[in-house]
Order: C-alpha cells, then sequence, then structure tokens
C-alpha cells in the first residue's frame, strides 16, 4: 500500500476500470494479467508496458499450450490474488483454483489434466497437492512452478522460526508470499507478527520476547524493513540497560550531525599531509572538519527526501532540528572561510569556490523552460553526486594543504590526491549502494544505479587496488615508505566491508556508516602514532 501511495504522488495511478478510450502508458504489474486485459488496454489506445515477472509469465505459457490441447488446469493458489485471476485467463473455462485438499477432492476426475502453482504458493501444501496427485490421478500432470525465490524464502523463515521466539513478518495483507511466510512461521510453533509498516507495532508485543526475527514479503521495500527496525530498535533502548540509553544518544548526534564523518575528513588530511611530508599543522586539519561538515549537513538538509526512505531516523532528526542545522552549516562553513582566508589569498579563494559548488549542487541553476541542456541541477547529471564528493574530499584533504604550504601542487601531492579519492570513492559508492532504493524513488541516478550493484562492488575492489598502487608509490616517492605501509590495512579493512554481507543494508546499517568512516579515523590514528 506504501508504494501505491507513493506512485500516486508521483502521479502514477492504478485503474480498476478500462474506459473506452484513453491514452498514455499503462504499466502491467509483476503479477500478470488476463490475456483479455491486455486486449482491450491496446484497443482503448494505451500504450502498453508488460512488466509481469518471467517466472509468472512461464506458468502463463504452460497453462495456454495446455489448455489449447483440451487439457483442464488446476491452479493451487488463492482464488481472489492477482496472479491467479491472470493465470485463470489463460485457462479459459477449464480452469479451477483450490486452496485445500478438501476443495481438491470436490473437483470432477479429468481425462487430462495439469497442477500448477502460484508462484508464491506454500511450499509444504504444494508437497501435498503434489502427493495427493500421484495417489489418487497419477495421470495428472505436475508442474512445480513455485518461484525459487520463494522457497528459499520460506526455506529461510523456517530456519529462523527455530533460533527466535516471534517473528515479524512485514508485508501487504494481500500479499500472497508474505501470507505464505506468516502460514511457515506458524506452522514452526512460533508467535507471528504480520504487519504492514512499524506505526502498527506495539512495546507490548516485545515483553518477554529474548530474540525476535525480521523477514519481509518479496514486494516489500528495503525503507519499510529499515523503519520497522528502528521502531523496534527504540523499544529496545527504552527497556535496555543504562548505559545503552546514554550511548544511543550521542552515537545518533555524531552520526545525524556529520561531526563523525568530518572527524574523519580531519584525519584523513592529518594522514594526507604527513604523506606529502608537510609538517603539522592544524590550521589544514581544522579546515577539512568545517568544510565537510558544512557541506554534509548543507546538502542533507536541501536533498533529505531520500532519507526518508534509506535512513527515517536521519530524516526525522533533520525535520526536527532543521534550523539548528542550518545554523551549524553556516557557522562551520563560515569559520572554515575565515581560518582560510587568515591563511592567504589563494586557499581562500580555493574554499570559496568549492563552498559555493557545494552549495549549488541541489539548487535549480536552469529554469523549466531551458530545453538545450537536459539537466536543469548538478544533481540531476547522472553519478555527478558520488564524483563531487569524492573530487571535493580530495582537494580539501589533500591538494588545499599542498597549495597553502608551498603555492604549487607536487607530484607527491597529485599521488597522494589520487589515495584519497581512491578510498574516499569507495567510502562514497559503497553508501550509495546502501541507498540504492531511496536514491531510485527520488530519482537520483547514482554510479550504482547506473552501473547496477554487482559491477559497482568490482568497480570498488579494482578502486582499492588502484589506491593502494599510489599510496604505495607516495611512500617511495616522498620517504615516507614506512607510513605507506602501516596504512595499507585500512584498504583491507575496507575490502572486507565492502564484500563481507550483501545484505547490509537491512540489519546492521548504522555499523556500516561507523565502520567504514573509521577507517578514516584510523589513518589518522596510524599517523598520529607513527609520527610519535
Amino acid at each position: 500500500p506504501q508504494v501505491l501511495e507513493l506512485l500516486e504522488e508521483k502521479g502514477i495511478h492504478a485503474i480498476k476500470e478500462i474506459p473506452e478510450k484513453g491514452s498514455g502508458t499503462i504499466l502491467i504489474r509483476a503479477h500478470g494479467v488476463p490475456p483479455q486485459i491486455k486486449k482491450k488496454l491496446i484497443a482503448a489506445g494505451y500504450t502498453v508496458k508488460d512488466a509481469t515477472c518471467p517466472r509468472v509469465i512461464k506458468v502463463q505459457t504452460i497453462i495456454r499450450k495446455h489448455a489449447a490441447k483440451g487439457y483442464s488446469v488446476i491452479i493451487v493458489g488463492d482464488n481472489d490474488h492477482p496472479e491467479v485471476i491472470g493465470l485463470l485467463g489463460y485457462a479459459g473455462e477449464k480452469g479451477y483454483v483450490v486452496n485445500s485438499l478438501a476443495e481438491l477432492n470436490s473437483l470432477p476426475k479429468f481425462d487430462h489434466a495439469i497442477i500448477v502453482a502460484q508462484t508464491t504458493q506454500n511450499t509444504n501444501f504444494f508437497e501435498e497437492v503434489s502427493g495427493w496427485a500421484e495417489k489418487n490421478h497419477p495421470h495428472y500432470e505436475i508442474y512445480n512452478t513455485i518461484c525459487d525465490s520463494t522457497e528459499k524464502r520460506q526455506a529461510e523463515v523456517k530456519k529462523l522460526a527455530e533460533k527466535v521466539d516471534t517473528l515479524i513478518v512485514v508485508g501487504g495483507r494481500s500479499s500472497g508470499n508474505t501470507q505464505r511466510l506468516v502460514e511457515v512461521a506458524r506452522e514452526a510453533g512460533k508467535p507471528a507478527i504480520h504487519i504492514e509498516d512499524a506505526s502498527e507495532l506495539d512495546a507490548q508485543d516485545f515483553q518477554g520476547v529474548h530474540t525476535f526475527g525480521i523477514t519481509a514479503g518479496a514486494s516489500t521495500p528495503n525503507w519499510i524493513i529499515n523503519r520497522v527496525l528502528k521502531k523496534i530498535e527504540s523499544f529496545q533502548h527504552r527497556d535496555g540497560k543504562r548505559w545503552k540509553k546514554m550511548i544511543e544518544p550521542v552515537q545518533q548526534v555524531l552520526f545525524h550531525t556529520n561531526l563523525y564523518v568530518a572527524f574523519g575528513a580531519a584525519c584523513l588530511t592529518y594522514a594526507s599531509t604527513a604523506l606529502q611530508g608537510i609538517e603539522e599543522n592544524f590550521s589544514y586539519i581544522f579546515i577539512s572538519f568545517l568544510y565537510v561538515l558544512s557541506m554534509h549537513t548543507f546538502n542533507n538538509l536541501i536533498g533529505r527526501r531520500s532519507d526518508q526512505f534509506n535512513d527515517p531516523a536521519r530524516a526525522g532528526f533533520y525535520e526536527k532540528f532543521k534550523y539548528h542545522l542550518a545554523f551549524l552549516a553556516f557557522i562551520s562553513g563560515g569559520t572554515g572561510l575565515i581560518t582560510a582566508c587568515a591563511m592567504g589569498m589563494m586557499p581562500f579563494l580555493l574554499l570559496t569556490a568549492m563552498s559555493i559548488m557545494g552549495l549549488l549542487y541541489n539548487m535549480r541553476l536552469l529554469p523549466d523552460r531551458f530545453r538545450l541542456f537536459p539537466y536543469h541541477r548538478i544533481n540531476e547529471i547522472p553519478g555527478s553526486k558520488t564524483i563531487l564528493i569524492v573530487l571535493a574530499w580530495g582537494i580539501v584533504t589533500s591538494i588545499f594543504p599542498a597549495l597553502a604550504e608551498n603555492g604549487t601542487i607536487s607530484f607527491l601531492s597529485i599521488l597522494v590526491f589520487f589515495w584519497t579519492i581512491g578510498i574516499v570513492f569507495v567510502r562514497t559508492a559503497f553508501f550509495d549502494i546502501l541507498a540504492m532504493q531511496g536514491d531510485r524513488i527520488v530519482g537520483t541516478k547514482t554510479i550504482p544505479i547506473i552501473m547496477g550493484e554487482r559491477k559497482t562492488r568490482i568497480l570498488l575492489k579494482q578502486t582499492l587496488i588502484g589506491s593502494f598502487i599510489f599510496l604505495f608509490l607516495a611512500g617511495l616517492w616522498g620517504s615516507v615508505f614506512s607510513l605507506a605501509i602501516v596504512l595499507c590495512p585500512i584498504l583491507f579493512l575496507m575490502a572486507f566491508l565492502v564484500y563481507s554481507n550483501k545484505d547490509l543494508e537491512l540489519f546492521v546499517r548504522i555499523w556500516s556508516v561507523f565502520w567504514m568512516e573509521a577507517n578514516f579515523v584510523l589513518a589518522g590514528l596510524i599517523t598520529y602514532i607513527w609520527r610519535l
């Protein structure tokens, strides 16, 4: 239901009746429709885009083929489910829907018949149906058309139910596969709470519950699951130990105000200046801290719509404290510019140019009527989010200190610059992977959305290899080889995080943020120890 509401907001409406005349594009959803419906839509004048799931199309093809030969078609599924309604359209008058053994026994005996399943059917029940057919009607042809993903998910729920006291199933009440997951959990003898969104949860549901599991229907968006997880975490912290109650608010403030990410940038600056042989100068570290804090906070305030889906807690935090955060961003940005001005005209102009570019990122630069260029905002350019963040970090952490210190950029500075943008690219693209669903909804075309998750992870691996090479060369060129060597483990830690858990965004997102940012803090700590 939430997804349909979201589509409504974007001007995409669901139709229940087909008018005689129409225009525009109609998208057939994954469940499919009867063939007659598709013909009526085309006849009415619509452009039809068929997004029926390939596995559903396979079932439709089996039914159409056998119905044409005179076979009766027994569909194991829910009579009122959209997928089943669509399948019946291919069976014609020879289609029968059953949802219990009693309904099976009430059917007449057919000379020729096939048995297929709704793709989200309960695997245990379909096995019972198969056994019934082999015993009573061995001439019936049986096609197990349950989706592989459905089978795996149900098997996972069975295993999960053995380990927990209560299972929470998130998904629409009209969703067939979600209903099956609830059935599987209850068949395992465990309480199952079926909810559509986090608002239905109550702290009373978790009294006396030591362990709980969360699963969701195949079509449930990650952002809904994230909200459920956050709601449950709030129950736990309310009833948790005192030290946890104290740490949680501090942790949230550090993350949501960008103080933690800014501290990571400061630590990276400390490491990059050491690699370049630049003497310790607190001003460079301070400026990178202030710049990153200001720019990240400003852009999160302006373009925070995707956070409603990727990180609901941060979205709520920004909504509640938007004026305080705007003040923080303004003060930190202004202080950074004043500090840069005290260092000279070149540092001031460079930081000013970077700040202007950062502020313009989410702002409309061209009016809608200007059609010569397809992008009216910088953030509309595909991949711009990742690339601009990486360049800004690379400049403020490595190029800015070199220019302020020497007035020029040396070959060593270039090597260090490529090392910094390499690891910052891995950090940024990794977070973009976690935010893919929300970015898709709001239309932000990040690199993972353009390339796909698998190819992006491969690119991150290649980038880390490149970063290792640049770090090695910088160590040799700058006569700080020992520092380069002790900084190498950071690259391995980042690689481990990128590949350790493909489902990280659902369960430990806040810790993935912590550990990825911690790599930059670790770089600063290692450099500090090396300099002692």
